[in-house]
């Protein structure tokens, strides 16, 4: 995206506007991730506006993108998330929280409503790329275009899910509650975003692949995923495991190294690149 506008916002947990620049910011890089001097929230000021960052989420190759914004070649990453989607699905069951009704916000092409199918009744979802969303009605009962104010107002689910989602929002206050709005008394929201308190972006330092600039604005990591679980009326708010699998390919290509053609149907399980949270909505 060119000729973008940008802003300097406070710190979208708490509100201070007192903030130490931890990565970005040097020449020829308008974004800068800061840490809130306050409550240790990461987040990206400068930031691109939201009406700006919404346009390119809306744009038809936004799941198939090469020019750094949106996703390199989503449609590739399918088993590698279907297995990530699985085991999160697995792990759901064997808590009890499967079973009635599943709405996933921001669901891409469908990948988990459609390993969902023998864990829930009815499947619905929502995003924003009408592309993903043509493709998500494949595999349920029924999608949105939009977010989760383009579900029917009457409409309430016993679980919502929302991976890789929260770290895009610009007010994830509103977010929350828009989501536990769509729960049942009792239902379960369970969100899921990179983890800013990894080992790998320690590591890797201003290369983490999750500093993924103009859409991700907010940097999570379990205390302050938490914490705004908490400060939004959940209960029983705890962590959830979430390895991720990722085709071989594309985790060489991010430590820019290059497979052998006969490994690139592989795909490698790593762990702690995820944080997520589940809890109870109760009235």
């Amino acid at each position: 995206m060119s000729d973008l506008e940008y802003e300097i916002p406070d710190c979208p947990l708490c509100g201070s506007s007192q903030r130490d620049r931890l990565y970005g910011g040097e020449t020829g890089n308008p974004y800068a991730v800061c840490a809130c001097a306050q409550c240790g929230m990461a987040y990206l000021a400068p930031r691109a506006t939201e009406q700006q960052v919404l346009s390119l989420y809306q744009d038809d190759n936004y799941f198939g993108g090469e020019d750094g914004e949106g996703y390199e070649s989503y449609s590739d990453q399918e088993e590698a998330l279907r297995r990530t989607f699985r085991r999160l699905l697995s792990f759901l069951n064997s808590r009890g929280k499967t079973g009635g009704s599943l709405l996933e916000v921001g669901c891409g092409f469908g990948y988990l409503l459609d390993e969902a199918r023998p864990f829930f009744e009815r499947r619905s979802g929502t995003d924003f790329s009408r592309n993903a969303v043509e493709s998500a009605r494949r595999f349920a009962d029924q999608v949105w275009l939009g977010g989760a104010d383009a579900v029917p107002e009457d409409e309430r689910f016993d679980c919502v899910i929302a991976t890789h989602v929260i770290e895009h929002t610009y007010h994830p206050k509103q977010f929350l509650d828009a989501l536990i709005g769509k729960l049942k008394p009792g239902g379960t929201l369970l969100l899921a975003a990179p983890d800013f308190g990894s080992f790998w972006r320690r590591l890797m330092g201003n290369r983490w692949p999750s500093f993924k600039y103009p859409e991700h604005v907010l940097y999570f990591d379990e205390r302050t995923l938490s914490r705004l679980m908490k400060e939004r009326g959940l209960e029983v708010v705890e962590e959830v495991p979430y390895p991720h699998a990722f085709p071989l390919p594309l985790i060489a290509a991010k430590f820019g190294l290059t497979v052998p053609q006969a490994l690139n149907r592989y795909n490698m399980w790593l762990p702690a690149t995820t944080v997520a949270c589940m809890g109870v909505h109760r009235v």
